[in-house]
């Protein structure tokens, strides 16, 4: 039995995606990275995540809806918004739709990492960061 955390990441720009995988997978998570949001609800249809990160500007469907189609299909996902327009008003409208947190680009990795590490406890799956090398 496997209590590797599921994440799909989320975020319109290719580079997101390609620094953040690696750092997550350094710490035992499996991670599918999506630049498409209609993609990625596809993907939600199909699998349980255990973290879904998105970014909230994209074309087609913003992260509020991502978060929105989410909660709807799996009410435990913890949902991490992230975003290069950090405004309170948008965060609390996040937090209050049921975003576990809220993160402002640009951020390191190890940013992400320790609110995924929240979430993870949260779930009831500790991520062992001592495992991840750095």
């Amino acid at each position: 039995m496997s209590n590797e955390l599921k994440i799909l990441l989320l975020d319109d720009e290719h580079i997101v995606g390609k620094r953040l995988k690696p750092a997550l997978e350094k710490i035992g998570c499996s991670v599918e990275v999506f630049q498409d949001p209609l993609e990625a609800i596809k993907r939600i249809e199909e699998k349980e995540f255990d973290i879904v990160v998105t970014d909230i500007y994209m074309e087609g469907m913003d992260g509020m809806q991502v978060l929105e189609k989410v909660h709807a299909k799996c009410p435990k996902t913890k949902i991490i918004m992230i975003t290069g327009y950090a405004m309170i008003s948008l965060a609390r409208d996040a937090m209050e739709k049921g975003a576990f947190d809220f993160i402002a680009k640009p951020f390191k990795p190890d940013d992400l990492r320790k609110i995924i590490a929240k979430a993870a406890e949260a779930l009831g799956s500790p991520i062992d960061f001592s495992a991840s090398g750095n």
